[in-house]
């Protein structure tokens, strides 16, 4: 999972950045410049590992992981557009979160956050269209010459090129934002946003006014405080959480937020003396699930012998749990569920 941060110059990126990359003292890439992109490594804390190494005790644990990626910064700080290679260095993101500023800045401009979301969404749709466009006189050069378009891609290219020129993202269609033929163009408007409203220090309250997308998820943080509480000892950050009424620290409630937005889930598997949580968007069958832990898992799988987190809880141990009925033998086409504890029988 890839998550980028996007946003105008000014509206608290990197300081959102710093926060969550700043909690567990995870991994992060280091860039040479400023224009170029930097990545931090978190790692999802799952309340639900720690009771499966109290039952299994394992010799290992391995927890799922998240990206994040601060985008670059836009030219000369100047609240200009971001330029196409900026853009493209975001492409490969899964979704974005969008930070909009809802305080005065250093210049004394008052924070106006629905027209500054409105303003990056309309860059990002002309971006697209830009895209289409140009795939559009492509493939109408090549029919110049004789060569007949592949598949559904003219229509479905023509049917993105007609709801971005209507001032529309492409999300808004989820038949073309999630159709497999056009994964390849990395539209940036298909893909899922959570507005990241960042507030004062003393702001806990979500900004009025217009501008705001109906359909979109908002997140309000205090970034440059929560920057500050993460980088403090734990007895202290907590003091300043209580303080400032924050119940729960940033990285928890983005990653949550994340995982939401990008329809995951998480599974765990027990094995060679190692409890490990898995991601995969929910709906993926336990072939798919097997596949994600190994390639031979999925290629001899025969059956997945699956407990719910819930009833091992309920039970207290798998020996337990399966006596009680609740351990099952499930098939390839089987819909892996939250909190799965799946064992993959396979033969290769």
């Amino acid at each position: 999972m890839l998550m980028g941060i996007i946003g105008l110059p000014r509206c608290g990126k990197s300081t959102l950045f710093t926060a969550l990359s700043g909690v567990w003292g995870e991994e992060q890439s280091h860039p040479v410049s400023r224009t170029e992109p930097r990545i931090a490594t978190v790692t999802v804390m799952d309340d639900r590992v720690n009771l499966l190494k109290e039952i299994y005790k394992p010799k290992k644990t391995t927890l799922a992981k998240i990206q994040y990626l601060l985008a670059p910064q836009a030219p000369g700080d100047s609240g200009a557009a971001w330029d196409d290679g900026t853009w493209n260095r975001v492409r490969v993101c899964d979704g974005f979160l969008h930070v909009v500023r809802n305080f005065e800045d250093r210049g004394g401009t008052p924070a106006d956050p629905g027209k500054d979301f409105q303003r990056l969404e309309e860059d990002m749709i002309v971006n697209d269209l830009a895209v289409a466009e140009k795939r559009m006189e492509r493939i109408e050069l090549d029919k110049k010459r004789g060569k007949k378009p592949e598949g559904d891609e003219l229509r479905l290219v023509a049917a993105c090129r007609e709801v971005l020129d209507g001032g529309q993202p492409l999300r808004h269609t989820p038949e073309l934002a999630e159709h497999p033929a056009l994964r390849g163009f990395t539209f940036l408007t298909a893909k899922p946003v959570l507005i990241v409203v960042n507030n004062d220090d003393e702001d806990e309250s979500e900004p009025g006014g217009g501008g705001w997308p109906d359909d979109l998820e908002r997140l309000v943080v205090r970034g440059r405080l929560e920057m500050d509480i993460a980088s403090m000892p734990p007895d202290e950050a907590e003091e300043f959480r209580v303080e400032y009424h924050i119940q729960t620290s940033v990285l928890d409630r983005v990653i949550k937020a994340s995982y939401r937005l990008l329809d995951r889930i998480s599974f765990f598997t027990v094995l060679s003396d190692e409890v490990r949580a898995w991601t995969v968007s929910s709906g993926t069958r336990a072939l798919g699930a097997a596949g994600a832990v190994h390639s031979d898992m999925e290629k001899g799988f025969i059956r997945a012998e699956t407990l719910s987190f819930e009833d091992l809880k309920s039970y207290g141990n798998f020996q337990e749990a399966k006596k009680g009925g609740a351990v099952r033998l499930e098939g390839k086409e089987y819909e892996v569920k939250d909190g799965d504890i799946i064992n993959f029988r396979f033969n290769v």
